[in-house]
């Protein structure tokens, strides 16, 4: 053997010995599950050190969600105080990122508005006003004024709009805080799809919420177990329907809901008949479906974390989303990991499922590059 030769296989050894796989071709199997989380952390700033930034480049992270208040801490500007803070904070996360970076916020408009104009961001008005404005102009003008504050930001996913009918004009969660349009599945078809466009426009995503409708609901399924078996109706699914038939819906949400309707055992989030039977056989989704936090009381109350995990995945969710606002772990993505890859190991969640989760995120994403370069560049 020559001298070449024995360098050569020295050099590969020792590369194997610090963690390198000379012949991979493609993403590990951990780097596909990190793509399939989506986290909140407390901070303006991200120093190096920050948790978050450790995720974003060891675990290949693939989403952070952005708060203004701390729900634990009962402190503003969790993550939020101005736009300038704001553009820099979402620079330094997009930088750490290899891939793009999913950076999410609940700007829906009016109550539920991450950025306040009280902070230096514009105004906003609710999807209910808009609904009762009914006049698809000013929806558009309003929509396209919030995509364009957050493309310049550097915030990529808006989770919104809300097709939830205002069908329980008492519903604490929906209705009472304006988040739904109206209790006519037309209008709201109407005024989500010019919100939407809007967006697109700017480069920015969106989210429809909450499927399979949670407009009904008599309680907050932050709270607790939220049951709308009696007071659901199917004219709540029509918007969701009507938007992915007309190819605008990138990504769904889904409600923690429980509806005996249409799964007797598990609530929405965890239903393997009402995500993967219905949303994706009958209803023909192939986009990414995000879950609602895990961490809400509706699931952390009634199933443990690995119990949630499984179902939701086996359900067909692509992104697990842990808002770390209602519960706070630093440690949730590398925990998270370890368990779905335990049970990958152990055949009960198949590497073919974490493919398609991986694939559908990956599409997603592929829209958001030129951004991701700008921001990196």
């Amino acid at each position: 053997m020559n001298g070449k030769l024995i360098s050569l296989l020295l050099t590969v050894l020792l590369l194997a010995g610090c963690g390198w796989n000379l012949f991979s071709s493609g993403p590990t199997l951990d780097d596909k599950i990190g793509q399939m989380l989506m986290v909140g952390f407390r901070g303006t700033v991200v120093g190096r050190d920050h948790f978050i930034l450790r995720d974003i480049r060891r675990y290949n992270l693939g989403g952070v969600v952005l708060f203004d208040q701390d729900t634990l801490q009962k402190q503003d500007k969790r993550n939020i105080s101005s736009p300038a803070q704001l553009k820099v904070l979402t620079i330094s996360l997009q930088q750490a990122a290899s891939t793009p970076l999913l950076i999410a916020v609940d700007q829906e408009g009016g109550k539920v508005a991450r950025l306040k104009e009280g902070a230096g961001f514009p105004t906003t008005r609710s999807h209910r006003n808009l609904g009762w404005l009914d006049d698809l102009t000013t929806t558009d003008k309003e929509a396209d004024k919030i995509a364009a504050t957050l493309a310049d930001l550097g915030i990529n996913l808006n989770l919104a709009p809300v097709v939830d009918l205002c069908s329980n004009p008492n519903n604490p969660v929906i209705a009472k805080r304006e988040r739904c349009f109206s209790d006519d599945p037309n209008k709201v078809t109407a005024h989500a799809l010019s919100y939407i466009k809007a967006h697109h426009r700017h480069g920015v995503l969106t989210t429809l919420k909450h499927f399979p409708g949670h407009g009904s609901s008599q309680a907050d399924s932050h709270l607790g177990f939220t049951d709308v078996s009696n007071t659901w109706s199917a004219r709540e699914l029509l918007p969701f329907t009507r938007i992915i038939a007309a190819g605008q819906a990138d990504a769904i949400m889904t409600a923690h809901v429980f509806n005996a309707r249409l799964d007797s055992r598990y609530p929405a989030t965890l239903s393997k008949t009402i995500v993967d039977d219905l949303l994706r056989g009958r209803f023909c989704f192939e986009g990414v479906v995000i879950s609602d936090d895990l961490q809400m009381r509706a699931i952390a109350d009634h199933y443990g974390l690995e119990t949630a995990i499984f179902q939701a995945i086996d359900a067909g969710v692509d992104i697990l989303v842990f808002g770390n606002n209602l519960t706070y772990d630093e440690e949730i993505v590398p925990r998270t990991i370890e368990l779905i890859r335990k049970m990958v190991d152990s055949g009960k969640i198949s590497k073919d499922r974490i493919d398609q989760s991986y694939g559908r995120i990956t599409e997603m994403k592929s829209r958001l590059e030129n951004s991701f370069n700008e921001a990196t560049r």
